[in-house]
């Protein structure tokens, strides 16, 4: 659960998503959106330009996507000091999680969809974040 002081700060949690599959984009959508202000890009190089124009709460990640994958996208956004601190969350099919932990990653969920574990691991990386910041 999200720390009052934060709820307060914001309405809802904004929620970058790299996801080039418009079936699981639906899914997520129809699942998210109430919860959640959501984003989708279908592109690694997409992330960033959509990081630059607002930083996300949390970004998720596909592992497969063109131009750069989430590997890819990770090491970049954890490389640069003005992206760092943003949590990561890889939503694959892949089973890759010690990659993605390599590359910087915050969290790590197989697909398929389950509401109630992405909800609690956006919620629980989002109060991590905060904390290190203290």
């Amino acid at each position: 659960m999200l720390p009052e002081s934060f709820l307060i700060m914001k309405e809802k949690l904004y929620i970058l998503i790299a996801e080039r599959d418009p079936f699981m984009q639906n899914i997520l959508k129809s699942s998210l959106e109430g919860l959640f202000e959501i984003e989708f890009v279908e592109d690694g190089m997409e992330v960033f330009e959509k990081v630059i124009q607002q930083t996300p709460d949390v970004v998720v990640l596909e592992v497969l996507l063109p131009t750069l994958d989430g590997f890819q996208v990770c090491e970049k956004l954890k490389s640069n000091p003005s992206t760092r601190k943003i949590p990561v969350l890889f939503f694959t099919l892949i089973l890759a999680e010690e990659r993605a932990k390599q590359a910087g990653a915050d969290g790590f969920l197989l697909k398929p969809f389950r509401k109630e574990a992405f909800i609690s691991t956006i919620e629980s990386l989002v109060v991590y974040s905060l904390k290190r910041e203290e």
